[in-house]
């Protein structure tokens, strides 16, 4: 088949694939009006405006700014934007985090399979927008792309020649959300040099936003840190995390007990496998299940958190390809397909927090579910092993005549 006719499908597929998406994304329910990013512009403007950051909330509802005092401090250009810029704004950078994010991934996988790397870079851009976790995110208007984005560069950096820059990522996502330390858990598991960047540089930027915001800070790490009225409920049916399961089994259970020994066991696991992909030479698997536990152990993980699965997803369709077992690939195609379709369905919302019955239990857990079983199962692949260096060739030594001069 000549160029111009593959040129030519290819161009067909995507703008059908791109129609498509685009139409589900207008029709799709569960539009969320942008109401993360009213509540940044919000509050950067009654800080500007009182020197206080946690009192607001925003008019109309029970939840107000959530994020240490750096995270606010970095949204101050907001206050140079009007309403509908600062939406244009966050889709932008949500854009461009989730490009650089699928370059990172897709590529190296499109060019080790010979595949146009452009037109496999197009077609997992159309997959990821409908998943149900990054739809979230950008109708909310969240940071959460960037957070990835962010860690993930460390990954890139690593072995690169700009190796010294890796861990500014991890700590810059550290300071802005308290979740991503525990990227620099793995770090100092995983014996990286990079864990004495990434900690220094949270540390910096956190004393950046204690300088920006001293009283403001005072009440985030006395007060705001520890009230979780301020984030939502557990049991609503969007947190999928232990603490949110926990919360929808019954109020009668010891909520903060079982949350704490679930949490210690998840960790314990992800330590294990974390390990093992360090000596298997897997680091992005290393983020990845990182990134899983994170989102296991935090008492809130809303379904807009959960594009920290995009990377094990990603390590799930390459060990696939990987293989050259016909039965496990097809064994391993068809279980990211199947988690691909799940994360798309957005099931969860089909389910309130006190639906009884186990079809409930499972269906309103789905994404955890997804979650636990990634993290105990996701496949670790094995960096192959380096060519042998060809021995140094030697030059024959002259004989001598034996005659003296």
């Amino acid at each position: 088949m000549s160029a111009a006719p593959a040129t030519v499908r290819r161009i067909l597929v995507l703008i059908a694939l791109a129609t498509s998406t685009t139409v589900f994304l207008a029709v799709i329910p569960g539009h969320r009006g942008w109401f993360d990013v009213g509540v940044y512009y919000g509050t950067v403007h009654h800080w500007a405006d009182t020197g206080t950051i946690y009192d607001y909330v925003r008019p109309g509802t029970a939840y107000g700014f959530t994020y240490p005092p750096f995270a606010a401090f970095c949204m101050l250009p907001m206050l140079l934007l009007g309403w509908h810029p600062a939406i244009a704004v966050s889709v932008v950078l949500g854009a461009v985090a989730t490009g650089l994010l699928l370059w990172w991934l897709v590529d190296p996988v499109a060019r080790r399979r010979g595949w146009n790397r452009w037109y496999a870079f197009s077609i997992a851009a159309c997959l990821v927008a409908l998943l149900n976790p990054v739809r979230d995110t950008f109708s909310f208007g969240q940071v959460n792309l960037l957070l990835v984005a962010l860690v993930l560069a460390d990954w890139r950096l690593a072995d690169s020649r700009y190796a010294r820059w890796a861990g500014i990522g991890i700590g810059l996502a550290a300071a802005l959300k308290l979740t991503p330390a525990l990227f620099i858990g793995y770090l100092l598991l995983t014996r990286r040099r990079t864990a004495l960047v990434a900690t220094a540089v949270a540390l910096v930027a956190t004393g950046v936003g204690w300088l920006a915001a001293p009283r403001a800070s005072g009440t985030f790490w006395t007060a705001a840190l520890w009230d979780t009225d301020r984030v939502g409920a557990f049991g609503y049916i969007s947190n999928q995390s232990l603490q949110g399961a926990i919360a929808r089994l019954g109020p009668e259970l010891p909520g903060r007990a079982l949350w704490l020994a679930s949490s210690l066991v998840v960790l314990g696991i992800w330590a294990y496998r974390v390990r093992r992909a360090a000596r298997a030479g897997d680091r992005l698997a290393g983020y990845a299940l990182t990134g899983l536990a994170c989102c296991l152990v935090s008492p809130i993980t809303w379904v807009h958190h959960l594009v920290w699965l995009l990377p094990a997803l990603a390590v799930l369709g390459d060990a696939a390809l990987r293989t050259t077992d016909r039965l496990r690939r097809a064994r391993l195609l068809a279980t990211g397909w199947t988690l691909y379709a799940v994360l798309v369905s957005g099931v969860v919302w089909l389910f309130r927090a006190d639906t009884p019955g186990p079809l409930a239990l499972i269906g309103g857990n789905a994404y955890l579910l997804i979650t636990l079983g990634l993290l105990i199962g996701m496949p670790i692949r094995r960096r192959p092993p380096a060519a042998p260096r060809p021995a140094p060739v030697r030059e024959p030594v002259p004989a001598t005549s034996g005659v003296p001069g």
